[in-house]
């Protein structure tokens, strides 16, 4: 792995850490409300300021990165799961299924994939779990995808016919051949996406949708503070600060999995 994709690491394990850790760093309740520091400056007292209602942004941001981080990495393993098992099923046996699963994928992958988070949202009450369910409605089409056709590749293999010629059942050659060759696979994709699901975690939470006050969310907080961004530009700009940073460190840890792996997706 080169420089950058250790940097990369290296700063989300501290994020991680850091937020898991939360209540071990810092002093103040992340929800605690007090009005004799509503909009404070970071300074020594508040290293990162205060906010309308005079919350501890640091607090806030780390116990919102549990939150923001914990929903991408949790959309990221059901979508990676759903995708694995859709896209090896479809690529494996071909015919009607491959054909009825592909067309239902490319339905997915039809929409713009942050208006569909948006409008699978709206029909569920806003909250964690429903940001769950969008991500993950949109986000395993295109693992089912990039798998079916990794699986088209493969299943011709000499292994695989060595395996059907001895008499390997269907589910043993899915289990012991084919699925354990598109880990890497996975690992590269779950890399590159976890960027973007920070994106629509931080979107959905923005537009109401995700977490509910007074839980704290990088997006919540950013929407929250909007308003305030000409008198209290730290409300605004540090959770802004800490999605951009985020994604764009999954996306860099993405592209070296990617080249380290020497996977090509399309």
């Amino acid at each position: 792995m080169k420089l950058k994709g250790k940097i990369s690491l290296a700063i989300l394990i501290i994020i991680s850490f850091l937020s898991v850790t939360a209540h071990y760093i810092t002093k103040y309740e992340p929800n605690a409300i007090n009005l004799d520091c509503i909009k404070t400056a970071p300074g020594a007292e508040h290293l990162m300021g205060t906010d309308n209602k005079g919350r501890d942004i640091f607090s806030r941001i780390l116990y919102g990165g549990r939150i923001s981080i914990g929903i991408a990495l949790t959309a990221a393993i059901f979508s990676m799961s759903i995708g694995l098992i859709a896209g090896v099923i479809s690529g494996y046996y071909g015919g009607i299924i491959d054909t009825s699963i592909m067309s239902f994928v490319d339905f997915i992958l039809s929409f713009p994939s942050l208006l569909l988070a948006i409008a699978i949202s709206i029909l569920f009450p806003p909250g964690i779990y429903t940001v769950i369910i969008a991500i993950v409605a949109v986000g395993w089409a295109p693992f089912a995808r990039i798998i079916r056709g990794y699986v088209l590749t493969i299943k011709e293999s000499t292994y695989i016919e060595a395996a059907k010629a001895i008499g390997c059942s269907n589910i043993r050659i899915l289990l012991k051949h084919i699925i354990p060759q598109c880990i890497p696979l996975l690992i590269v994709m779950t890399g590159i996406k976890m960027g973007g699901y920070i994106i629509t975690e931080a979107s959905l939470s923005f537009l109401g949708l995700g977490a509910q006050p007074p839980m704290a969310t990088w997006g919540s907080m950013v929407s929250a503070g909007r308003i305030y961004i000409a008198s209290a530009p730290w409300i605004v700009f540090i959770p802004g600060f800490m999605i951009a940073v985020t994604a764009f460190c999954f996306n860099i840890l993405g592209d070296e999995l990617r080249d380290k792996y020497r996977i090509e997706i399309k």
